[in-house]
């Protein structure tokens, strides 16, 4: 039987701040807590505090964007804050494994997977698996998670900072990584119940991406400068998208991508508008793609909650013991101060069981059948059956 439990505290201390949140979050034989903190705190005086109170726990999490989901509400405050979900469940085995990047980023997933596997003292895949990493070089991470194990369901998200400068953080054990990795492999029979996507509509603008500078930097769609061409769908001045304004005016309006047979739209969230028109993206692109302008709003936002949280419990086919919310930080930033109107929505559809929800600058999952897929933009709403 699953035991879970959350909690939360928004002290100024981060050693206290980890210690209060641990302590109401304790179950008995928990096995992994996830930690989701302020980028402000000390994270290393943070986890002493958590492991203090759970010295057994994998301790594994990451820096959430401006606050934390807890069933007492959306957790945010001037000096920090900290949620902590502790799990425990007689019928489940997990592996845990972290740490900074060593070599490439492929290389890392490779070699943290194995460690994983380790830790659980398994030789076979898990069930399914929880990843967290820092922003910029998610798909390279997961690339090397999937060649030790191939194809297995997934969740999870890349950590974040309030106001997206860098000073995100991977959590593991007692230390944090400004570039790494954090993975929980859980080795169980009992069902994940899981949905990923944005919620947004494709409009009838695509296009196709013509030239890209690297992975991220998108350079022309259709053989023009990719920020004149997004412009010219919205009916805006490119000019007026440059540096980070472009972030927030693409929040409700960014671009997506189709799997190959449409089950799936994983979100490219334009992140800065460059001088040579070209746009930085959140996510990996690639030559021959097509892209389509999306559209949503914030009420839209704020009700894909509840509908997200419906889709685990219909794949899970009860209510489960508990749920994981990944939330994307620009949604949050889109919200704005509408944040305790989508707390209420998740609140309302959690129906008493615990949960907890960090605020990511990238979302991980599958939906239907699709490879596993790094966006931005999105929701990954996972469920532990009892």
């Amino acid at each position: 039987m699953l035991n879970a439990q959350v909690g939360s505290s928004i002290a100024a201390n981060a050693r206290a701040a980890g210690k209060e949140a641990a302590t109401r979050a304790a179950v008995k034989g928990a096995q992994v807590a996830f930690v989701y903190s302020s980028c402000d705190y000390d994270q290393e005086a943070l986890l002493a505090g958590v492991g203090e109170v759970l010295p057994g726990a994998a301790v594994v999490g990451c820096t959430s964007f401006t606050g934390v989901f807890t069933p007492e509400g959306f957790i945010a405050g001037p000096n920090g804050y900290a949620g902590v979900m502790a799990l425990a469940d007689d019928e489940m085995t997990i592996g845990a494994a972290g740490g900074p990047k060593r070599g490439n980023a492929r290389e890392t997933g490779r070699a943290t997977a194995r460690a994983a596997m380790s830790a659980a003292g398994r030789s076979e895949p898990p069930a399914y698996f929880y990843m967290v990493a820092v922003p910029g070089e998610e798909e390279s991470y997961l690339k090397g998670v999937e060649d030790v194990i191939g194809r297995v369901p997934m969740f999870g998200g890349s950590a974040a900072d309030n106001s997206v400068e860098g000073k995100w953080k991977v959590l593991f054990g007692r230390n944090s990584y400004g570039d790494g990795l954090g993975l929980i492999f859980f080795y169980t029979k009992k069902k994940l119940g899981a949905w990923y996507g944005g919620a947004f509509a494709p409009t009838d603008a695509v296009g196709v991406v013509t030239k890209v500078d690297g992975k991220r930097r998108l350079v022309e769609i259709d053989g023009k400068p990719a920020l004149e061409k997004y412009a010219a769908w919205r009916g805006l001045d490119p000019d007026g998208l440059q540096g980070l304004a472009l972030l927030g005016a693409t929040i409700c309006h960014p671009l997506g991508v189709k799997d190959p047979l449409g089950d799936l739209i994983a979100i490219r969230h334009p992140m800065v508008g460059n001088p040579d028109h070209s746009m930085n993206i959140g996510s990996d692109l690639a030559v021959g793609t097509a892209v389509v302008l999306m559209d949503t709003s914030p009420d839209a936002l704020i009700a894909s909650t509840r509908m997200a949280i419906a889709k685990v419990d219909e794949r899970l086919g009860s209510k489960p013991g508990a749920y994981l919310l990944v939330h994307c930080g620009g949604r949050r930033g889109g919200i704005g101060d509408r944040i305790g109107e989508a707390w209420r929505e998740i609140k309302t559809a959690a129906g008493g069981a615990p949960f907890i929800g960090v605020c990511t600058f990238g979302e991980y999952g599958f939906e239907d059948w699709s490879a596993n897929t790094c966006g931005g933009l999105m929701l990954s709403f996972a469920g532990f059956a009892r």
